[in-house]
Parts: structure tokens; C-alpha cells; sequence
């Protein structure tokens, strides 16, 4: 009988490779575009095995109209009296040293962050991150949808203020340790990915907002969950040049060729597409067999895109050798 209890109390055999702590964060914001902020942020700080060792919750005072105060319940009131990002960005850096960031639609959050990183001029010391939809993928779930509440209900949790960050942050962290048992009892490969940190950046024009008119703002895109994607789709014209085919390596890209980004990138996404298409190259927003280049600086990374790239044979580069490309590009035939 001892023995049986003994095996039973055994620790689920741990894989080597896994990382040695974890970030799990969540921020609220003013909205989803480039020129959003953050209102507020939480972390809780797990060990290898997921145990919580720490949490921390800040207000942050976003210099601008809060945004779907309907949504986070921070209002100008509340915010006022926060500190400005650059005043916590320190705390919050502390928090998530030497750990792998962990979030619910993880590039959001990533998003946001390295951008507040890169207006107070500073870098988020994270270099890599996991996010828990990717995850429940991997584990195949059994969730009626991705959204956290259907997470949290998976394994019991319960959420108390859905929303607030501290506690989307907790629930995050309740429900991430079961899963990453889950991953471990079958060596499984967790989907992390690299984070880029900011170098180059700019905000977008501000859309006007009136205080006191929050019903006629745009759509935040946050229905009953979280975000489908940080990034709001862009409209662009067409491409005025016909695609010329795939890149050649040691050759010059065409103007028309059709080129895909997967990753972060330390000049801001939209900042190097806007390059792209000043240039005469046709940016798509998904991978396919027409397709020119891949530019990714994590070749390795197991998005769609690089799945498919190397599936089609679809040559894939770096963002400096992108950037080198850029400066001379080839015009297109004419005729």
C-alpha cells in the first residue's frame, strides 16, 4: 500500500529543455491599434512547474481617452493618478526577467508591451514567449472556443472579474499549470516563440476621441473574449506590378513580388510593410505558392507561415537582409 501511495505522490517526470520560470501577464488597454496604450498590467511569476511565487498589479495612467471603459471599468477618473508607463516600467522589468512570457493571445500582449518598452526608450527583457490558445491546440483541448473563460472552465477555475488584469492574470495562472503538467507527462513540445524587441517605431496618427462619448467610438474587436488578433486589418491599393516569381538568393528583389512576414520584428510591423509597399512589393497577409519571401527572424518557429514555407519551398530571410533588399530594389519589366 505504501508503495502504491508513494507512486501515486510521484512528480510528473519534468523535460529537460523546459524553460526554468514563467511570466504570466495580462494588460488592459485603450484599444488595439498602434497607438493604444496601456491602462493596466499584471503579472504573476510561476516556477519551472508552474507554482505561483509572486504577483504584482499596476494602474497606468495612458496620457489619452481610456478607451471601452465598458470592457476594463478604468475610467479618465481612475487613471489620472497613475503612474505614466516609464515611471513602472522598471517594477514591471523585474517582473519578467529571466522568464518566458505567458499570455492569452500572447502577441497582443507582446505587442503592447514592446511598444510602452519603446516610447519610454527602454527593452522589456523578454526574448521568449508562449501563448495559452497556441497550447491548447497542442493539447488538443477539448474547449468550445479559445476564449480564457472556456479555459478557465476547463479546469475549474473561476473567474471573479473578468477583464481586470490581477485577476485575468490569476486565472491565466491556475489554468496554465494544469496544462503545462499536461505537456510534460507528454514530453511535449511547447510553442514557444522569440520576441523581438523594438528598435524602430512610430505611433499612427491618433484617432479623435471625445471624452464622454465612449458609445460612438470605433470598435475595439473584443465581442464576449479576448481579441482574435492584435492587429488590425489594413486596407491597402493593389499591387500595380505583376508578381515576377520567388526570390533568388544573392539576387535583387522585383518590384511585384509578392512578400509575407511571420514574427516579431524589430522595426514596427506596420512601419516595414509601409517600406515594402513603398518599394513596389506586394505585402500579403497570408502565405501561399505565389508568394516571393518569407521574412521571419525565427525560421525555426512553428507559426502557419514557416509550416508552410517550407512545405511550398517558399525561399525565407531575415529582417536585416529584408531591410539590405529594400534599399535597392529592381523595377519591374516593363511591357
Amino acid at each position: 500500500m505504501l508503495e502504491d501511495q508513494t507512486a501515486a505522490a510521484a512528480p510528473t517526470p519534468w523535460p529537460a529543455a523546459y524553460p526554468e520560470g514563467y511570466a504570466v501577464v495580462d494588460v488592459e488597454t485603450t484599444g488595439l491599434a498602434r497607438d493604444d496604450r496601456i491602462v493596466s498590467a499584471a503579472v504573476y511569476q510561476l516556477d519551472a512547474r508552474g507554482q505561483v511565487e509572486d504577483h504584482w498589479y499596476t494602474l497606468v495612467n495612458p496620457e489619452r481617452d481610456p478607451g471601452p471603459v465598458w470592457i476594463h471599468g478604468l475610467t479618465t477618473a481612475v487613471l489620472s493618478s497613475a503612474p505614466l508607463f516609464p515611471e513602472i516600467a522598471d517594477e514591471f522589468a523585474k517582473r519578467l526577467e529571466g522568464r518566458v512570457l505567458v499570455a492569452h493571445n500572447a502577441a497582443f500582449d507582446w505587442s503592447m508591451i514592446a511598444r510602452e518598452y519603446a516610447r519610454a526608450r527602454a527593452t522589456a527583457p523578454v526574448r521568449q514567449r508562449l501563448c495559452t490558445i497556441a497550447l491548447s491546440k497542442e493539447l488538443r483541448l477539448p474547449l468550445p472556443n479559445h476564449k480564457l473563460e472556456s479555459l478557465a472552465a476547463h479546469y475549474g477555475v473561476v473567474q471573479e472579474r473578468a477583464h481586470h488584469a490581477l485577476d485575468d492574470a490569476r486565472v491565466l495562472a491556475e489554468a496554465f499549470r494544469p496544462s503545462l503538467h499536461l505537456a510534460a507527462e507528454a514530453d511535449l513540445r511547447l510553442p514557444l516563440l522569440a520576441c523581438q524587441p523594438l528598435t524602430e517605431w512610430s505611433d499612427g496618427p491618433a484617432t479623435p476621441r471625445q471624452s464622454g462619448h465612449i458609445g460612438q467610438q470605433r470598435s475595439y474587436g473584443y465581442g464576449n473574449g479576448s481579441p482574435s488578433s492584435w492587429r488590425p486589418s489594413r486596407k491597402r491599393p493593389a499591387c500595380p506590378y505583376p508578381n515576377p516569381g520567388r526570390y533568388k538568393e544573392g539576387e535583387q528583389l522585383i518590384q511585384g513580388m509578392r512578400v509575407a512576414f511571420s514574427g516579431d520584428t524589430s522595426i514596427d510591423r506596420e512601419l516595414l510593410e509601409d517600406r515594402a509597399v513603398e518599394a513596389g512589393l506586394h505585402v500579403a497577409t497570408s502565405l501561399s505558392r505565389l508568394t516571393s519571401v518569407l521574412v521571419t527572424n525565427d525560421p525555426d518557429s512553428p507559426t502557419t507561415k514557416t509550416t508552410k514555407a517550407r512545405s511550398f519551398g517558399t525561399p525565407v530571410i531575415d529582417e536585416a537582409a529584408f531591410v539590405q533588399l529594400l534599399s535597392h530594389v529592381t523595377p519591374a519589366p516593363k511591357g
